[in-house]
């Protein structure tokens, strides 16, 4: 059956409740529109570049502001409420980048920690290092749920289309990717990338984003989006601030693209032979 989808677009700042308050207010806007699954960006509790920062205010997952109001909001709305991604204190010390699903009774359906770290160097200077603070995740999940069957993703995993073929291979007919994509990156392949993610795999793909300038002084690309089985766009925001957006997800429109275009079902194994480009003593017939 279809269901109304909306993707919260936030500038999530350095303190947690503030960042919690803020969502709580635009996830309650989306549900008003009618919307029954809503998602929120990677990092929704926090950006903070600073990690001495960060970790004075980190808390394990049972005692975390954004998934208790998480829970609460699901509760209080009935909706299927996915905190795209906030930071959770582990154990040994390091940090989950982790997503959770709320069903609309407020129970965790799923977590899914961020297997792909953003350790990079960009042309502007930026550099990130990840996995200098975040532990990678290991496992990938389709969920079903009573409206779709759903894949998840954060950010970076964008770039590494085995997750996605994976998951669909496995069924899933919805592909989530909240992000915090850099400005600059954002600009050069965010959307291709969205896009290429559901053509290639025929599915629904919904990425609620960061956007704008933040109180730690990076720069967010924003444009959450919500992107159908062929890869047109339903629903865009803009570059910067807060936006709710809202589309309708028929999961019918998977099975006929799949019809149009059975990649997943012609798909077939092959080897990989690495061989000489010039052939030594002659020219090739």
């Amino acid at each position: 059956m279809s269901f109304k989808a909306a993707a919260v677009q936030m500038c999530s700042g350095v303190d947690p409740e503030k960042n919690a308050a803020a969502m709580a207010r635009l996830v309650r806007e989306a549900a008003a529109q009618g919307a029954t699954y809503v998602q929120t960006p990677e990092m929704t509790g926090m950006l903070q570049r600073d990690r001495a920062a960060s970790r004075a205010v980190l808390a394990d997952e049972t005692h975390d502001i954004i998934v208790r109001t998480g829970s609460e909001l699901a509760r209080e709305l009935g909706i299927h409420m996915h905190v795209g991604s906030t930071a959770i204190a582990l154990a040994d010390g390091k940090i989950a980048n982790r997503g959770f699903l709320f069903g609309p009774d407020g129970r965790i359906l799923n977590r899914y920690d961020k297997i792909h770290m953003f350790d990079v160097d960009l042309d502007n200077g930026e550099s990130w290092r990840e996995s200098a603070a975040y532990t990678a995740g290991s496992e990938a999940r389709v969920l079903s749920l009573p409206f779709a069957e759903m894949g998840f993703a954060i950010c970076y995993d964008v770039r590494f289309p085995a997750l996605f073929r994976a998951q669909a291979v496995a069924g899933a007919e919805v592909m989530t990717v909240p992000a915090a994509f850099t400005k600059q990156t954002g600009e050069a392949h965010w959307e291709i990338l969205l896009r290429a993610r559901a053509i290639e795999n025929g599915v629904f793909v919904i990425a609620a984003a960061q956007a704008g300038r933040h109180e730690d002084g990076r720069e967010t690309f924003g444009h959450s989006m919500i992107i159908d089985p062929w890869g047109t766009v339903l629903a865009s925001a803009g570059a910067t601030g807060e936006a709710v957006i809202v589309a309708e997800i028929d999961p019918a429109a998977v099975k006929a693209a799949h019809d149009k275009i059975p990649n997943l079902r012609n798909g077939r194994e092959f080897s990989v032979e690495k061989i000489a480009g010039a052939v030594a003593g002659g020219v090739a017939a």
